[in-house]
């Protein structure tokens, strides 16, 4: 029986994310909390990959993995022949020009002639490339925030979460390049039954995501404040109405968008809801 293989970051930011992600969508692997450089599910058919993440490009494209979960960054750096299929929601961070905190920033003509380290030379070149500015690009693996402090550059390309470290690295922020997220990407030359494999994994990831960004409301109302509270909760077809075992009171079922749930909350209220009831959902099938 064909399998799977999943290529995922063996230790760092996205590891135990992609992970988690797999085990919210029912796969349970074969690795007793250890982590080998491989693992089986037992109950779907697929196969665990550790990789490092700026090496999962080049074993999906080679078809050594079927598909990789990894930074949408990595994917754009490494530019293999491979296609993203999926884009999961987590581990989102930006790509950012930083500079020493005590320069004066005057907006990107700044940086013509100047010098910038970076671990990803290729999204820095195309960038300034575009804005048609001259930049030497100085590559380097690691601890790039500490480039202009040793006189090595002017400036670091670098990704950027909370900002600490710029801040630790007596640097700041000039300017967002670009914007990242964990995607999953596949190879170009899959087999029939490996896709009908991965269009099941999607399925269940689709609906794990939209369990996350969904809540389930309950309330009660009085009948007269009905049609009121259903246009403000139209729910996936519309809200579920049930009658209470008071007189003139219903209760009302639907679901929420996560990020318009306080909004809709005052509104129910201003319409008369009570006894609002919010519920996370596991999973989400639409």
């Amino acid at each position: 029986m064909s399998k799977l293989k999943i290529g995922v970051q063996k230790s760092g930011r996205l590891s135990e994310k992609s992970l988690q992600l797999l085990k919210e969508c029912g796969i349970k692997l074969d690795n007793n909390g250890e982590r080998k450089l491989k693992t089986e599910a037992r109950n779907f058919p697929v196969e665990v990959l550790f990789l490092r993440d700026d090496d999962i490009p080049q074993y999906v494209e080679q078809g050594v993995a079927d598909i990789g979960i990894l930074g949408e960054n990595e994917v754009w750096e490494k530019n293999k022949n491979v296609r993203i299929v999926e884009k999961l929601g987590f581990a989102n961070c930006k790509l950012s020009l930083a500079i020493p905190k005590d320069e004066h920033y005057t907006g990107l003509d700044w940086f013509n002639n100047k010098k910038v380290a970076t671990s990803y030379p290729k999204i820095l070149d195309k960038f300034f490339k575009e804005k048609k500015l001259n930049v030497e690009i100085e590559e380097i693996g690691g601890s790039v925030e500490i480039a202009p402090g040793i006189g090595l550059a002017n400036a670091i390309f670098d990704i950027v979460s909370t900002g600490s470290t710029l801040l630790m690295n007596g640097l700041k922020e000039a300017e967002v390049v670009t914007k990242s997220e964990a995607v999953m990407i596949a190879t170009r030359n899959m087999d029939g039954d490996k896709l009908a494999i991965l269009d099941k994994l999607l399925f269940r990831m689709k609906a794990v995501r939209n369990s996350s960004e969904h809540k389930y409301i309950l309330l009660n109302a009085p009948n007269e404040s009905i049609d009121k509270i259903i246009s403000v909760l139209p729910g996936m077809k519309s809200p579920t109405v049930l009658p209470l075992a008071d007189q003139g009171w219903s209760s009302v079922h639907s679901v929420v968008k996560e990020d318009e749930f306080w909004e809709i909350i005052e509104k129910l209220r201003n319409h008369g809801a009570q006894g609002i009831l919010v519920v996370p959902i596991e999973k989400m099938v639409l």
